[in-house]
């Protein structure tokens, strides 16, 4: 199948913006233009063909919002957007399905200034990194306050928030970073990008099949930018943290192809790909050749004048094509 042109309603100079879907016109639209262009129901299709979007979310991807990416370029999660929307409404005769993650957090978690303070009580700045040495010399504590809604000592959340920092660094993540509130559950940056949100709904009427939606991210002593599972998942008792989701990994082995793109293409797109190669790798080396990366629709974190994870990210995209996975761009063909 050709690729399909993209339908009148979509304009790409509001993709960025937080609008209202119309949910009643787009059923219609879609209902018209599956007639239009004979697509049929994904049950009927024989190739799989699946789209995994990772944190596609106002908070990542709209200017003004807590953590917008804007790359090197300044506005970067709008383009790779636009081109995102527009590799749905081409290939939507070809996708057979699309899950979308949302990064899902609630104000006091160990990456939000509230966990920490220093002697003064202040809480450390966004974008501050906690290293295991800071914790050791005092120099961020535990939020004593919050203590008791954890059920723990404030010691214990101390020993838990060093036992997190120096797990992170046996394993050569990134160090603990204070990130600005974002993605708070129940709140409009949580929500799927506009424009996206449309391009789902539009595919889910023209091809008849429900998106699936991956919440990430609630538990409040790991951070969780994979898609699969938290960067540390025990504490120091040996207590549960979080679990390996195996829902993405059983999703690759039914599939022929899954491309994967989103933000920020330096951590949740990495972590995510990362972790299922590695599944993959652990149960059949020949499933990392099913996943494709749209290159062009994924930006790093890019802080001026304070965080560049443009080389980082580059670096982790060269080693998942050295491993077997492709990276190719929206507007190759699938």
């Amino acid at each position: 199948m050709n690729p399909l042109p993209i339908p009148d309603f979509f304009d790409s100079s509001r993709v960025g913006e937080v609008w209202k879907v119309d949910y009643a016109a787009r059923a219609e639209d879609a209902r018209r233009y599956a007639l239009q262009h004979d697509l049929k129901p994904t049950s009927a299709t024989t190739e799989r063909v699946s789209l995994l979007l990772v944190d596609e979310q106002n908070t990542f991807c709209a200017p003004g919002f807590e953590l917008f990416v804007g790359g090197r370029s300044g506005n970067a999660a709008v383009e790779d957007s636009v081109r995102l929307c527009e590799f749905i409404y081409r290939n939507a005769g070809k996708i057979t399905h699309i899950a979308a993650t949302l990064d899902t957090h609630k104000s006091q978690q160990i990456f939000h200034p509230v966990f920490f303070v220093d002697a003064n009580g202040a809480h450390p700045a966004p974008y501050t990194d906690i290293r295991a040495e800071d914790l050791r010399e005092g120099k961020w504590t535990f939020n004593p306050a919050l203590a008791p809604q954890f059920g723990i000592a404030p010691q214990y959340g101390q020993q838990m928030a060093l036992h997190y920092a120096e797990e992170l660094e046996k394993k050569g993540k990134y160090a603990l970073t204070i990130w600005p509130y974002h993605a708070m559950l129940g709140g409009i940056g949580h929500a799927l990008l506009a424009s996206i949100e449309e391009a789902l709904f539009f595919h889910s009427h023209a091809r008849l099949n429900q998106p699936q939606f991956i919440l990430k991210g609630q538990q409040p002593f790991t951070e969780n930018y994979s898609a699969i599972g938290p960067e540390v998942l025990s504490g120091p008792m040996g207590e549960t943290l979080g679990k390996r989701d195996t829902q993405l990994i059983e999703h690759l082995q039914e599939v022929d192809k899954l491309y994967v793109a989103g933000q920020a293409k330096s951590h949740c797109v990495a972590w995510t790909v990362r972790d299922l190669i590695d599944d993959a790798l652990t149960i059949d080396p020949a499933l990392v050749e099913k996943i494709y990366l749209l290159d062009d629709c994924s930006s790093p974190v890019v802080v001026p004048n304070a965080v560049d994870h443009t080389d980082a990210a580059n670096e982790a995209f060269a080693a998942f094509a050295k491993a077997g996975a492709h990276l190719v761009k929206s507007t190759d063909d699938i």
